[in-house]
C-alpha cells in the first residue's frame, strides 16, 4: 500500500470523520515529518485523542500505527524519488516559478496523475463496464465544465465506431435524455468531486430509467459514486492554481482510453471497418501543405 497511500488517503478525506479528517489533511501537509511522529504527538499536534489516530489507521487499511509510519516514510521516499527525476524539489507551483520550474512541475503532476490511476484502477469493474457498453442500445455521457471535456471524447470515440452515443453538458438537456433511456443502456458521468449537482442528478435519473450507471471520480466515498453500479477512480490532486487542473482531465482521459481499447479489443474487426470508414468519410477535407515557392 506504500506506493500509492497518499493518493488513497487524499481520495479517503470526504468519508472521514472530522477528527480523522484532521489527521489526514496533517499527514498530506506534511507527510515526511508525520512519519517520524508518535502516536502520542500525532494526537496533540492534531487535538484528538491517541484511540481517534489508532481508529484513523484502521479506516485507511493499517491495523497499528507503526505500520502507518512506515507505508508513509515508504511513500515520502517514492515520491521524492519521482520529483528529482523530474528536477523539481516539491510538487505544487508558486508564484514566483519560472516558466522552466512551472513546466517540470506540470510534468510530474500529469504523470504521477496518470501512473496512479492506472496503479488503482479496478481492472475487474474495467471489464464490467466494457461488457455494459459493448451491449448497449445507447450510451448517455455526462460532465460539466472540465469533466465535459473527458466526456465527449469518450463520446466522440464511441460514435466514431458505430455506438449511438451522446455526451451532455448542458444539465436540462443531460436529464432529459436520462429520462428516455432503455433498459440496458448505460450513463457514465464524469465527476473529479463526485459531488457535482448536474452529474448526480442526470445519473440518478438514469438510473431510475433501468441503465448501467458508471461513475468516473476521484473519490470513492463520493455521493456520485455511492449512486452508481460501477465506479471507475482517478488519481490526480488539484491544488493551489490547478482548480479543475489538467491532471485531473489527463487521469479521466486515460480511463476514457482504457474504455475505448476495451470495446475495441472485443470487437476487432467491426472496430477496424468503422474507424476505415470514418476516415474515409473525412480524407477529402484535409488540404496538402503547399510547396515552397
Amino acid at each position: 500500500m506504500a506506493e500509492d497511500m497518499l493518493a488513497r488517503l487524499r481520495q479517503a478525506l470526504p468519508s472521514l470523520r472530522p477528527s480523522e479528517r484532521r489527521i489526514a489533511e496533517a499527514t498530506l501537509a506534511d507527510p515526511a515529518a508525520v512519519s517520524s511522529l508518535r502516536i502520542t504527538e500525532l494526537a496533540a499536534h492534531c487535538d484528538t485523542s491517541t484511540a481517534t489516530v489508532a481508529r484513523f489507521c484502521r479506516s485507511i487499511g493499517f491495523e497499528k500505527y507503526k505500520s502507518f509510519c512506515l507505508a508513509l516514510a515508504g511513500a515520502v521516499a517514492d515520491e521524492n524519488g519521482r520529483m528529482r527525476q523530474f528536477g523539481v524539489s516539491e510538487g505544487d507551483i508558486d508564484p514566483a516559478d519560472a516558466t522552466s520550474e512551472v513546466v517540470r512541475k506540470l510534468a510530474y503532476q500529469e504523470a504521477r496523475a496518470v501512473q496512479e490511476t492506472a496503479e488503482m484502477l479496478d481492472l475487474d469493474e474495467v471489464d464490467r463496464v466494457v461488457d455494459a457498453i459493448i451491449d448497449a442500445p445507447f450510451i448517455d455521457v455526462y460532465g460539466s465544465s472540465s469533466s465535459g471535456l473527458a466526456a465527449l471524447d469518450l463520446a466522440y470515440k464511441l460514435r466514431r465506431i458505430g455506438y449511438y452515443t451522446s455526451a451532455w453538458s448542458d444539465a436540462h438537456l443531460g436529464m432529459t435524455s436520462a429520462a428516455v433511456l432503455r433498459p440496458g443502456s448505460v450513463a457514465i458521468a464524469f465527476s473529479h468531486s463526485g459531488e457535482t449537482e448536474e452529474a448526480l442528478t442526470a445519473l440518478e435519473i438514469a438510473r431510475k430509467a433501468g441503465a448501467y450507471t458508471v461513475a468516473v471520480t476521484n473519490f470513492p466515498g463520493s455521493p456520485l459514486s455511492r449512486l452508481a453500479d460501477a465506479v471507475l477512480v482517478t488519481a490526480s490532486r488539484e491544488t493551489r492554481f490547478r482548480y479543475g487542473a489538467m491532471s485531473s482531465r489527463m487521469a479521466q482521459l486515460m480511463i476514457v482510453d482504457v474504455l475505448f481499447i476495451g470495446v475495441a479489443q472485443r470487437r476487432p474487426d467491426a472496430v477496424t471497418q468503422a474507424l476505415a470508414a470514418t476516415l474515409s468519410a473525412v480524407e477529402g477535407r484535409r488540404r496538402p501543405s503547399s510547396e515552397a515557392d
